[in-house]
């Protein structure tokens, strides 16, 4: 009989890789899985492999879209007003309330996490999986005071330090479910240590290395997409637009890079601000924008590059300690990088020579970086070669033994 799986996630489950590839392994291995992630566009239960469903949050707050439908609601107060004022004013302020202020977003999230744990609970499992903290309060509602389950914390971020979790309550909130938790993963060893200091124990293990891609596949011809000479070569930036990640820096850098074209393909907070940027800057025939793609076409964008760029800034520790699938999906590609000298970056880069680090925070050392390889193709080339030698050991074929290892040991007990 199959082993069941529940397994929490925060975000829409559209580009989360490393989630789909851990489902992936269980489903494999012979688990049956259900993923309990945010609303999309999609049905309300999907099932992606044939013991794979993805049960989705479908709470959210109705919003007119179009001139017509909100002159239709005014109209449709204003009548309401009328008759019945303090109606009106009722409607109003809640209007206020949900679309105007934090105490909306805050309801929003507060319903959704009570939708996410009904449908943990009600579906019948042998282990919890919570993706992050901000899953784990339902699966420990869920795996410990409504069932006896085995329960997985499988933090991808360092939530004591990181960009936009600055609160002490974070930590306060993580210390103590912490207690409820029988297996704890994280992404790298520089991590672990990190969590033994603080915590007092040595999590699990298991890097964000991607799937082996096919050396057969053929590359997104990106030079006939965007319009770029085919003697320009692509210079990619591949993930979010968000702050720390070195993007203002690298858009300052391009005027000092000698040939090609930086393309960011990805989608985030700072994409208008960085658009606004290149403009002003008059850069718009050297760095173009593509949306956000599937994870499953993502592969022939990234071969199409001469070169990739991780240029994390230290802005916290959870940049600094990072040590970033980008690296790894330019490497399945065979693409070398230049990156940020972070100590699980720097550490594959020097020790595969597949690529060069440099100063993420100096814009003459990005540019100098980029350089180099412009200037010396047989590096480049060398670098390349290196990285299609390496990719094996750095791939999620190998790395989800360890992970399955964990739920055998959690099976047995």
């Amino acid at each position: 009989m199959k082993k069941k799986v529940t397994m929490f996630v925060w975000n829409e489950f559209t580009n989360d890789a490393r989630v789909l590839r851990e489902c992936t392994a269980l489903h494999n291995a012979g688990y049956q899985v259900v993923l309990i992630a945010l609303r999309g566009n999609q049905n309300k239960l999907e099932k992606p492999l044939d013991y794979f469903y993805v049960r989705r949050i479908r709470f959210d707050w109705p919003a007119p879209r179009n001139f017509w439908t909100k002159l239709l609601i005014l109209f449709g107060w204003g009548i309401v007003a009328f008759f019945w004022p303090l109606i009106g004013i009722i409607l109003v302020m809640a209007w206020f309330l949900i679309y105007q202020t934090k105490c909306g977003s805050l309801l929003k999230k507060l319903i959704q996490i009570l939708e996410m744990t009904y449908w943990g609970a009600v579906t019948q499992t042998d282990i919890y999986h919570a993706n992050d903290l901000n899953t784990l309060f339902q699966a420990v509602i869920c795996a410990k005071w409504l069932k006896r389950k085995p329960l997985i914390f499988d933090s991808h971020e360092v939530n004591l330090s990181r960009t936009g979790y600055n609160a002490a309550y974070y930590g306060i909130a993580e210390k103590w479910l912490l207690r409820f938790v029988d297996e704890c993963i994280h992404e790298n060893h520089t991590r672990a240590k990190f969590i033994r200091r603080v915590y007092g124990f040595y999590p699990s293990v298991i890097y964000n290395y991607p799937f082996l891609s096919d050396e057969s596949t053929v590359p997104y011809d990106l030079h006939e997409k965007l319009n770029i000479d085919k003697s320009e070569p692509i210079l990619l930036y591949q993930g979010g637009l968000q702050s720390g990640r070195g993007l203002e820096k690298l858009i300052d850098a391009v005027p000092l890079i000698k040939r090609g074209v930086v393309v960011f393909l990805g989608d985030g907070r700072l994409e208008n601000e960085l658009k606004e940027q290149v403009k002003k800057l008059e850069l718009q025939k050297r760095i173009k924008f593509l949306p956000k793609v599937p994870v499953t076409e993502l592969p022939r964008y990234t071969k199409s590059a001469y070169l990739g760029i991780q240029l994390l800034n230290n802005t916290c520790f959870n940049h600094f300690s990072a040590a970033s699938n980008k690296l790894f999906e330019y490497m399945m590609a065979g693409v070398p990088i230049v990156a940020c000298s972070f100590p699980e970056i720097r550490k594959v880069v020097m020790k595969e020579k597949i690529g060069i680090v440099v100063q993420s925070d100096n814009v003459t050392s990005i540019a100098e970086g980029i350089n180099e390889m412009l200037d010396h193709p047989e590096l480049r080339d060398e670098m390349s070669k290196n990285a299609l030698r390496v990719r094996n050991h750095y791939s999620w074929e190998k790395e989800q033994e360890r992970f399955l290892q964990i739920y055998q040991g959690l099976v047995k007990e």
